[in-house]
């Protein structure tokens, strides 16, 4: 799965990158995100060929839901089995999304002790997750807009510290994600693929970003194996 991940670019620089429109909601660099925060996302305008930068919460409300309480348990959906399951199979047939990040976080345990990995494409360039995104209302009426990040099998970097990976699309890919009038399930599907090996690397951090209090740059940066379970909140 994917619980944690980094997005330290401002919104200027996402505007340009992914070409996108964003509105009036801003957003600063952010090094531990975390399930049920607010991400910037990225649609298809499906009236004009544009695409917008938009604020989602991160964690699945589907629009049936009676509350918003799953979110928490829908971050992330399995692109094995998201076509065949109810809240996800519409999202990802008409309601596909970029993700934004430039890192993202995985535990590997070894006995007590989980040491926690960041992961990142080339030297830390920015990159997209496979997102799928829904529109709830709650009983008065109010959307609350919401994503998840679709997962795969790892890769030859992600596998020696988990069994799973967000599925980090190949920006050739996004127009074809991105496409609100493309509603072919299987063809999308393809793209739900391990990303190459050879274009990431990982190393160790602080156990700081266990915790999702703490959120600078020191939640990323690289560490020693032994002393990362050292000043957890300093």
């Amino acid at each position: 799965m994917c619980g944690r991940y980094r997005l330290s670019r401002r919104k200027q620089i996402l505007e340009e990158h992914f070409d996108s429109v964003g509105g009036t909601e801003d957003w600063n660099p952010r090094y531990n995100i975390a399930p049920t925060q607010l991400v910037p996302i990225v649609r298809q305008n499906s009236k004009e060929p544009v695409r917008g930068l938009s604020l989602f919460r991160w964690g699945l409300v589907p629009r049936w839901a009676k509350d918003s309480s799953v979110a928490a348990k829908m971050i992330n959906a399995r692109s094995e089995t998201a076509s065949t399951k109810p809240a996800f199979s519409d999202a990802l047939k008409f309601r596909r999304c970029l993700v934004l990040a430039d890192g993202f976080y995985e535990w590997q345990k070894t006995g007590k002790v989980k040491q926690p990995y960041c992961f990142e494409i080339n030297d830390g360039e920015l990159f997209a997750f496979a997102g799928i995104w829904d529109r709830w209302n709650d009983a008065r009426g109010k959307p609350l807009e919401t994503c998840s990040i679709l997962t795969t099998t790892p890769n030859a970097v992600t596998s020696s510290v988990h069994d799973r990976m967000p599925v980090v699309l190949n920006p050739d890919s996004y127009d074809l994600w991105l496409d609100p009038g493309m509603k072919d399930v299987s063809a999308v599907s393809e793209l739900l693929r391990p990303y190459d090996a050879r274009l990431m690397r990982c190393y160790p951090v602080s156990s700081r970003i266990n915790s999702a209090v703490n959120d600078d740059e020191e939640c990323s940066r690289r560490v020693e194996p032994a002393v990362v379970q050292h000043h957890l909140f300093s």
